[in-house]
């Protein structure tokens, strides 16, 4: 980029950069270029046939990152870059912005080749290297992620032939007198810092408690929905009541101390959901919602740093 021009658009962010721009705040959070060597190997133009040079792979992280803060869909996306001086920044102000099939064709590389995981570890990686290790103990939670069923209405369950081109992967499930169809994040939370250790997709009808995300030596906080299961870790599940053995005062005390532990794990489904819009999706497969939920997830993480810097 020519210095008048850099100059220029400097200027014309110094406004908004007054205003307050939040992206600004959580820029230097963590160190973007670590993310290089795992998005690089996603591309084969570097042979002796070369190929159309490649957008800078911190870029193309980033505007997952952007897509998922605002619930935004990919021409949209491209449309608000194009916009706004404060993603432009964030951004770098690059070069050559990315068109929304550019975006397409990222997300859909990282779901087929797994390396969403690999950036999520990455991510993990910085958290411990700042001292954000997990000290008391984790809470695992999940929630529905919600998806088009097709043309029948969205609470009228119909059984395996419900999986239409629209949702090729999803499943009905009921929870009270409601059903839902589409996917469940589990997701796990430690007590210290409430930031977002590991998550995991399925469908919405995979109950609960087949997904365990703790580690051996973890103390892992869990509702009732997990009863009967033992985790990795050691168990802090509450109890309940079966058949002819009531649930005791100490039951009910120990349940008391372990839901306070475990109530703010749900303040990562609140923002994720109210804040990020990512409660509903309208990608079809698992590998392609666990992509979304990775991003949705780092940007939780994202915005409790800044919390965490705040606080400090």
């Amino acid at each position: 980029m020519d210095t008048f021009k850099a100059y220029m658009l400097q200027k014309a962010y110094q406004k908004i950069q007054k205003l307050g721009d939040k992206l600004a705040k959580i820029e230097p959070l963590i160190d973007w270029k670590a993310f290089t060597p795992i998005i690089q190997p996603l591309y084969h133009n570097k042979g002796p046939q070369g190929g159309r040079p490649n957008i800078d792979p911190v870029v193309m992280v980033k505007l997952l990152v952007l897509q998922q803060w605002y619930g935004l869909s990919d021409p949209e996306l491209e449309r608000q870059v194009a916009d706004r001086l404060s993603f432009q920044r964030f951004l770098g102000f690059p070069e050559t912005l990315p068109d929304y099939s550019t975006v397409w064709q990222f997300r859909e590389r990282l779901a087929e080749s797994g390396r969403d995981k690999l950036v999520w570890e990455e991510l993990q990686r910085q958290l411990d290297e700042r001292g954000l290790k997990v000290k008391k103990g984790v809470v695992q939670d999940a929630t529905f992620i919600t998806a088009d069923p097709g043309h029948a209405p969205a609470d009228k369950p119909r059984g395996i032939e419900a999986r239409t081109r629209r949702s090729r992967d999803g499943s009905w499930t009921k929870k009270g007198s409601r059903s839902y169809y589409g996917f469940k994040l589990h997701a796990k939370m430690d007590v210290n810092y409430g930031l977002i250790r590991d998550l995991e997709t399925t469908t919405a009808s995979v109950h609960d408690s087949r997904v365990d995300l703790s580690r051996p030596g973890e103390v892992v906080y869990r509702d009732k929905g997990y009863f009967g299961v033992r985790p990795r870790g050691y168990d802090a599940t509450m109890g309940r009541g079966v058949r002819g053995r009531p649930l005791g005062v100490r039951g009910r005390l120990r349940n008391r101390r372990i839901n306070r532990k475990r109530a703010p794990g749900e303040r990562p489904f609140a923002v994720i959901k109210r804040m990020f819009g990512s409660g509903h999706v309208l990608v079809t497969t698992v590998k392609r919602v666990h992509v979304k939920m990775v991003f949705a997830c780092f940007c939780f993480n994202l915005v409790q740093l800044g919390t965490l810097a705040a606080r400090s």
